[in-house]
């Protein structure tokens, strides 16, 4: 035999027995696709059972809370030195605007009784870094604006310091184990912010002023609402705060942990626009 024909036939072996371990090779990559693939459906499947558990857990409302980590105000708030900066018997309202993550995005201060300034300064300074528990509405965090008041006083020549999450007289007066109503930015809350009377009902860039009295269910919904002040007046605030908030939503009011329908007065500040 010559040594043609011999050497096509090992080449033909050759090409079938490479043919055949290609196939083969071919073969066990499909089956490991579709095993990996039949893994990445189960991993699927139970991290989406997971976030299901895991939202199912959350409550349905809770308002966002001041915490007692080192990031909470309470804990960040040097009332030594106040009282060694001579500050005295004073409280100072503050609103802050608290994301899902409980980072504060932005905070002010306002009515404040008279000598709080030494406190409303270092309100400002503390509300600027400081950290919340996220608010839970229909089992999701969402961003609120939390509302608090701030007491201080000196007793015995010491410092007393005390946050509350509400800013009304009569629920401060007593000290009562009452959250009030949180503003909700986003989810199924229609609220999209502050707008500022036309210039047809204000002329003129001035700042203005509205008490808004509401009404709100235990589940956060309003109820009703009305103007108790306006200024100045006949310029559209009134009106402007009532279009605000017509269709925002609220985590409720909470009385000794559970949501409960309550009646707020909520001061808004409006600034023309620069």
């Amino acid at each position: 035999m010559s040594r043609a024909p011999v050497a096509a036939a090992r080449n033909t072996k050759t090409a079938v027995a490479a043919s055949h371990s290609l196939r083969l090779q071919t073969f066990r990559g499909a089956i490991a696709f579709f095993s990996n693939m039949r893994r990445g459906l189960v991993f699927l499947l139970v991290l989406g059972f997971v976030l299901k558990c895991s939202a199912e857990d959350l409550p349905m409302y809770r308002p966002a809370l001041i915490g007692k980590s080192p990031e909470a105000i309470i804990n960040r708030i040097d009332e030594k030195l106040l009282l060694k900066a001579g500050q005295k018997d004073a409280a100072v309202m503050f609103s802050a605007g608290v994301e899902k993550t409980g980072q504060l995005k932005w905070s002010g201060t306002y009515k404040g009784t008279p000598d709080s300034k030494l406190l409303e300064q270092e309100v400002l300074r503390v509300l600027a870094n400081a950290k919340m528990i996220p608010a839970i509405r229909n089992h999701e965090p969402i961003s609120v604006v939390f509302y608090g008041t701030v007491l201080f006083e000196v007793v015995d020549n010491k410092p007393r310091l005390r946050i509350f999450s509400n800013q009304e007289e009569s629920e401060l007066k007593k000290e009562n184990d009452f959250i009030g109503p949180q503003l909700c930015l986003g989810g199924d809350s229609k609220f999209s912010g502050l707008h500022y009377p036309s210039s047809q009902r204000a002329p003129l860039p001035v700042d203005g002023t509205v008490d808004l009295w509401m009404k709100i269910d235990a589940n956060g919904n309003l109820q009703e609402e009305k103007v108790v002040k306006e200024s100045p007046p006949l310029l559209g605030f009134g009106d402007a705060a009532l279009d605000d908030f017509a269709n925002a939503k609220f985590i409720p009011a909470f009385r000794d942990g559970k949501p409960i329908s309550c009646e707020i007065t909520l001061p808004l500040y409006y600034k023309p626009e620069k």
